[in-house]
């Protein structure tokens, strides 16, 4: 009986033992599970904080580049405005130059009005070739900037006549041979002109602007494609003798 006993109780030590092991290993699982856990909660919170930062971070750099956009092209504007700027004082200087001249004239075969001399070509060709003719005689396809030039130019010819005006560079944006825009200068267009040909595929993209002979000098212009034949009108400034 004693030997019973004594199994007895050792298979309670035994037991109790192997209860107390248990208790402790859940008790270690039941820890490293809330390390874990913690552990998963600041990774969760570090991660939507990154998530937070990135977003405003990447907000801050969308700004900055429209607001550098936007200066791009604030600064491409001014520059362009002090270029027309800086052409038109030229202009300006070269004709009061030409006003204090006391003997003006031109090269033989070309006509003298106020500042300038014209050629008045006897032949067709399209705008491309006539301006090249214009820039071998030393002078361009004429830029017209006054009611005076364009009245002069009207009376003078007798038939259609390409001019410096083109939008070739892009659609709408008219403007002359040096560059010049049209905004700065009269316009002496017909009625529904410019029309781009109206959509018409006969017609092509017209790009170019000749002056029509016979007609009111205040709507006289028209668009036409740039390898139609017609003749030109070059301009250069007079020879001066002071």
């Amino acid at each position: 009986m004693e030997d019973i006993y004594v199994n007895m109780e050792e298979a309670k030590g035994v037991s109790s033992n192997h209860t107390g092991v248990r208790s402790s290993h859940r008790r270690f699982y039941s820890a490293a599970i809330l390390c874990l856990g913690l552990l998963s909660v600041f990774l969760l919170v570090g991660l939507i904080t990154l998530c937070v930062h990135y977003h405003r971070v990447g907000a801050n750099l969308n700004n900055l580049t429209e607001r550098l956009q936007t200066s791009d092209v604030k600064l491409s504007s001014m520059t362009e405005e002090r270029d027309r700027l800086t052409a038109n004082l030229t202009a300006m200087n070269i004709k009061l130059q030409c006003l204090t001249a006391q003997n003006k004239h031109c090269p033989a075969g070309w006509r003298l009005f106020g500042c300038g001399c014209y050629f008045f070509s006897a032949d067709s060709a399209s705008w491309e070739r006539s301006r090249q003719d214009c820039r071998e005689k030393g002078a361009d396809l004429v830029a017209i900037d006054s009611y005076e030039e364009q009245e002069f130019l009207t009376t003078t010819i007798n038939q259609t006549s390409w001019i410096g005006l083109n939008d070739r560079d892009h659609e709408g944006t008219w403007k002359w041979s040096d560059g010049t825009p049209l905004d700065s200068t009269p316009a002496y267009w017909r009625e529904d002109q410019p029309d781009n040909g109206n959509g018409d595929p006969l017609w092509g993209e017209e790009d170019c602007v000749y002056i029509t002979a016979q007609q009111e000098a205040k709507k006289n212009w028209n668009d036409r494609k740039c390898v139609a034949s017609h003749r030109w009108i070059c301009e250069k400034m007079v020879l001066k003798e002071f």
